[in-house]
């Protein structure tokens, strides 16, 4: 069994990925900031040599929205401190397509990577249920919530997606992986709802036309991959079991 670093392995997507990694037999190292781990900061460069050295594999799962533009400088560092090792990137999919910040940075990682000289796989996937759900809870604390007008997602259960990142990460290079995506696309609205029905309330939900280059690029569905439903786990299963 090979010995696999994961970066951000106390995330949302890290620790789920860090639990299968680890059944599977699989020696996982940490890199994180906080203590138990292999403490070290990939913005600064502090401590990741000795967390890559020895292993086999590098998930590179770390990533700060709140501060987005540091991601480059934290993959860039990663990069420089690996010894040949297959990195594996977590992205999401519509980078090259919607003019969001934190997507275009995502998408300068994604070209660091591809350019790293490393062997390397590139995965991208759409909304976890999780942000989903989070964007639900804050809109649904009005009597009224607004939702974006003609606007889908596809969220898919963080679970499924660890799970295919352990078949890429203990498999060979690929590349630009397929993109992985929820079981169904479906409207801002209907997401909505269906928070609300889980969690036993009534609000008016109201779609309101939204301006804007992002909102323009997510209503032509640019953060979706409808050939690509290869999650099977729905909203309703993920809410009941919160």
């Amino acid at each position: 069994m090979g010995r696999i670093l994961v970066t951000g392995g106390t995330g949302t997507l890290g620790r789920v990925l860090v639990a299968r990694l680890g059944t599977a037999g699989h020696e996982v190292r940490v890199l994180s900031r906080r203590p138990g781990h292999y403490t070290g900061d990939l913005v600064t460069g502090a401590g990741i040599a000795e967390a890559v050295r020895d292993t086999d594999v590098i998930v590179h799962c770390a990533s700060d929205p709140r501060k987005p533009k540091t991601d480059v400088d934290a993959t860039r560092n990663l990069i420089a401190a690996a010894e040949g090792q297959h990195l594996v990137y977590v992205s999401i999919v519509g980078v090259d397509r919607i003019p969001y910040g934190y997507y275009e940075t995502k998408l300068a990682c994604e070209r660091l990577v591809e350019d790293s000289g490393l062997p390397w796989t590139i995965l991208r996937a759409t909304q976890f249920h999780d942000l989903i759900a989070m964007a639900a809870r804050a809109l649904t604390r009005s009597p009224v919530v607004p939702v974006p007008a003609g606007v889908s997602f596809q969220p898919v259960d963080v679970t499924e997606v660890a799970a295919r990142l352990v078949e890429l990460a203990t498999g060979a290079p690929a590349g630009r992986a397929p993109d992985f995506g929820g079981p169904a696309v479906r409207t801002s609205a209907d997401l909505v709802r269906a928070y609300l029905r889980a969690t036993r309330r009534r609000r008016a939900v109201v779609p309101v036309p939204l301006p804007g280059k992002v909102i323009r690029a997510v209503r032509s569905g640019a953060n979706l991959t409808p050939d690509h439903r290869d999650g099977r786990i729905t909203f309703e299963e993920y809410l009941a079991k919160r």
